[in-house]
């Protein structure tokens, strides 16, 4: 790998994390966010959203929806297992 490459790499890899880092800190996720959180489809939660069935109630801002982490997290703890 030439020094290109590897400053490229960096590059693209601190890249990355700086965005890990700005979607933790974030409170309110949209769908796409939401999903990825939850290790489900995007598509999964606007079905269920449609159906009414999804189980966390979604803040609706400016026409966006979005999901409070804390209620996310809320669900993940009520399921159990473990």
């Amino acid at each position: 790998m030439t020094d290109r490459q590897t400053l490229q790499t960096i590059l693209s890899e601190l890249q990355a994390l700086r965005q890990e880092i700005r979607s933790a800190s974030k409170r309110l996720l949209p769908i796409p966010e939401a999903a990825e959180y939850l290790g489900i489809s995007p598509r999964t939660i606007q079905n269920d959203l449609s159906r009414k069935f999804f189980p966390v109630k979604p803040v609706r801002y400016r026409g966006k929806v979005l999901f409070r982490r804390e209620d996310l997290d809320a669900y993940v703890d009520s399921l159990g297992g473990g």
